[in-house]
């Protein structure tokens, strides 16, 4: 059964086969950019639970979330909340995402931002760099085990911290053999959308204690957080939660659970 992700990943893979930019100009560009905010560094240690704070417009499975948005107004109130990094989405097409809001975003607080979108090819992630991201998002689904490496390893090459996102056990053996150190556990099913915690409890188990770990999407509130935290986890990414709420400031300090 297709999923949303397959469909969004034949877009994505479309417009990178027609991307003829040369891709070492790229790669030295990338390297020349200024230094990173410490994206990973930013969410060990601590007795409290951190939290990546989502910049999300729309959701290909909920639709329109707040489109309206103003990506620096909202920066600001996660930092304000507490928030140890931003998650900002960049894909235009399904979630109304763009580059300005990231950079618009990354320019309003001191937070260090992950370019939260669909990296099929190695010039999406010297674009992260380059637009001035902090962490770029790779999916384990979305790649083979040889991609997720090759990507993981230029990523690192250019400055750039990498969450790498997983489902189960296979996946987290593709993370490990790519070195990852930052890994996030997505707990929505890619073809029901239904939130499995039991999974992403089982996961904090089998995840290295080396790693930061991250679990991702379907965290409601701050039960949802304590749980996790018991797990395992070092932060939690929320996004629908946080732009939906009427104070997000305050929805975000109720996640900054102690333990």
């Amino acid at each position: 059964m297709a999923t949303y992700l397959d469909k969004i990943l034949e877009r994505h893979r479309a417009v990178a086969a027609d991307d003829r930019r040369p891709l070492n100009s790229l790669i030295d560009t990338a390297r020349a950019c200024a230094p990173t905010r410490g994206f990973r560094a930013a969410l060990r240690g601590g007795d409290v639970l951190h939290v990546i704070s989502e910049i999300k417009r729309r959701s290909p499975s909920k639709g329109a979330l707040r489109m309206d948005l103003d990506p620096a107004e909202l920066a600001a109130r996660y930092a304000e909340g507490g928030a140890s990094c931003l998650s900002v989405l960049t894909d235009a097409e399904h979630f109304g995402g763009s580059v300005s809001d990231l950079q618009i975003a990354r320019e309003a607080c001191s937070l260090p931002v992950l370019r939260k979108d669909f990296t099929v090819s190695p010039r999406d992630v010297c674009d992260a760099r380059i637009m001035g991201a902090d962490c770029v998002l790779l999916i384990a689904a979305a790649l083979d085990p040889s991609e997720l490496a090759e990507y993981h390893a230029l990523a690192v090459d250019v400055g750039l911290d990498v969450l790498v996102e997983i489902h189960d056990e296979a996946e987290l053996d593709h993370a490990l053999g790519a070195r990852a150190t930052l890994i996030g556990v997505n707990q929505r099913d890619l073809v029901t959308f239904q939130v499995d915690h039991e999974r992403a409890v089982r996961m904090a188990g089998v995840i290295p204690d080396s790693a930061v770990k991250v679990a991702e999407s379907g965290v409601r509130g701050a039960d949802d957080a304590r749980s996790l935290r018991t797990a395992g986890y070092d932060a939690v990414l929320v996004g629908e939660t946080l732009v939906t709420a009427a104070d997000p400031t305050a929805a975000l300090r109720a996640l900054r659970v102690r333990g």
